[in-house]
């Protein structure tokens, strides 16, 4: 009797009729995870290289993207894509197609490929505000950690405006920093927000071990829209270039050199580049101070359109700010004298 009590007890708690009743939270993260997972895909990119003997060795990696238009375009990482002789997209419902790639940006470790696929299983994201994100709001990851598809984790936005540097050695500015679990394979999916919107683009994690230990990081959506249209229009992202190369100098190693100041030192110069047009000079030699080796004989960039620079860092952030063909002044310390030197600046080359 005590038997058929639990089992009529058992058929009425797994009957379809029965109704659970989620907790408000849960709600919300199902309804998010509904809404922005159809936006979500896997990419599988395959690389080649060579062995010993110059074989052929294809190997494959994987990661996410992030569908943003009926088009078919998915913006990603660039690390994701990086090399890749192919690459394949699974989208939401399990569907397959092949993807070219559209543009990138190894600046700000993003890339921007493209499927043919029906539009009506192309599911846009909807983008959100990253300039109003506030420390402790909710934040949820989609994608595919390690090859599992369609995969949510949830936390919080743990911070904001952290730096990491790209692949190129370009420092990235104003990143997200979440708890929400970040591991392989979640690279390029996106960061939501309470309302389904995307906030980031997940891009790395901080660990010691290889796996998520609540340290995750996202390039945030503003700049995904500021060089979306680029990366549409030319394939990659226009920036002002001066062509050179320059190592720091603060107030103690600019003491030991005879100079007046810190700053950037250059130390290189590229042929043809708008700092050669201008006349700047780069070094012509290295000395030692203690354990390290410092250019010397160069001029020493001292300040920026009126600015001080400290670093190289904030060399490239303040140029940043310049449009292609805008002429800038920088003051140098040439020979022990200020010399103030106009330079009209050109688009970067590809590659730098």
């Amino acid at each position: 009797m005590m038997l058929l009590r639990a089992i009529l007890t058992a058929a009425v708690f797994f009957s379809p009729s029965y109704v659970w009743a989620y907790a408000s939270d849960e709600e919300a993260n199902i309804n998010i995870y509904e809404e922005a997972g159809p936006s979500v895909v896997n990419i599988v990119s395959t690389t080649v290289s060579y062995d010993f003997f110059y074989n052929p060795v294809p190997s494959t990696g994987s990661g996410s993207g992030v569908i943003i238009d009926k088009a078919g375009n998915i913006i990603t990482n660039y690390h994701v894509v990086e090399g890749a002789r192919s690459l394949d997209v699974t989208l939401f419902d399990g569907s397959k197609f092949t993807a070219e790639v559209v543009g990138v940006d190894p600046g700000d470790d993003l890339a921007l490929i493209k499927v043919k696929a029906p539009q009506t299983k192309l599911k846009p994201v909807p983008m959100g505000d990253s300039s109003s994100l506030r420390v402790g709001q909710k934040a949820l990851a989609i994608g595919n950690p390690f090859g599992l598809e369609k995969t949510l984790t949830t936390g919080i936005v743990s911070s904001l405006g952290r730096t990491m540097r790209a692949t190129n050695g370009r420092l990235i500015r104003g990143i997200i920093q979440t708890d929400a679990a970040i591991n392989p394979g979640n690279s390029g999916g996106p960061l939501v927000n309470s309302d389904g919107k995307m906030i980031g683009v997940n891009t790395a994690i901080f660990s010691p071990v290889g796996v998520s230990i609540g340290i995750g990081f996202a390039i945030p959506v503003n700049t995904v829209k500021k060089v979306l249209p680029q990366l549409l229009e030319k394939g990659y992202v226009s920036r002002p270039w001066l062509g050179i190369t320059g190592q720091n100098i603060d107030q103690i190693d600019s003491g030991l050199l005879g100079l007046a100041s810190g700053g950037v030192l250059i130390a290189d110069i590229y042929k043809g580049s708008p700092a050669e047009k201008a006349g700047l000079k780069g070094a012509t030699g290295d000395i030692r101070l203690g354990n390290m080796i410092i250019a010397s004989g160069g001029d020493l960039i001292a300040a920026l359109n009126g600015k001080t620079i400290k670093s190289m860092d904030e060399f490239n952030d303040y140029m940043d700010s310049f449009e292609v063909g805008q002429t800038i002044t920088l003051k140098v310390i040439r020979d022990g004298k200020t010399v103030n030197v106009r330079v009209r600046l050109e688009e970067m080359p590809r590659g730098n």
